[in-house]
């Protein structure tokens, strides 16, 4: 069964974007010539996000073909033109994901917070965590971890520094 994870960064007071979905908070974030999201990456064959950071990650990689030849679920309500290995959904997360985790392949990231993770998470499914801490206090924004019933224990493996950023390495305790 393929691994579900979590990789992406958040300010310090807990938000992964500001109220109006704004990134550069962490664009402008000096990581010293370090970085761990290659080799991540590498190991990830499905990528999971709503519209919304999909249309923003897209503004900001430009002409550039984000995550080129590999498949990407999108979650969305609207009707959306056909994209090559974009896959528009919508329905109940966890079935969704669960059927793609039956599915051969390398791990299924989750990208984003809020609607997606938060069902994920309270049914148990993300195996990894690999959050950044940026330095910086956004006081108000889209949090990462929306409030919920997802109490869990989880086992710490490791802490990289990335310049001005400290990455935690967690799983889920079995």
């Amino acid at each position: 069964m393929r691994k579900i994870v979590f990789y992406g960064a958040m300010s310090l007071d807990g938000y992964l974007a500001d109220k109006k979905d704004d990134l550069q908070w962490l664009l402008d974030s000096d990581l010293g010539g370090k970085s761990t999201y290659e080799d991540f990456e590498k190991q990830v064959s499905t990528f999971v996000m709503g519209r919304k950071t999909f249309e923003v990650a897209q503004q900001i990689i430009g002409d550039q073909t984000l995550y080129a030849g590999k498949e990407k679920v999108i979650f969305s309500r609207k009707k959306q033109v056909k994209q090559q290995n974009v896959t528009y959904v919508s329905g109940n997360v966890v079935d969704i994901i669960k059927s793609y985790q039956q599915q051969p392949g390398g791990m299924i990231w989750i990208i984003g917070g809020g609607g997606i993770l938060k069902p994920l998470l309270e049914a148990n499914l993300i195996d990894e965590f690999w959050i950044q801490i940026v330095p910086v206090l956004l006081g108000d924004g889209k949090r990462l971890f929306e409030s919920g019933d997802y109490r869990t224990k989880l086992r710490f493996i490791e802490t990289t520094q990335l310049g001005e950023l400290t990455e935690i390495h967690l799983k889920k305790s079995q």
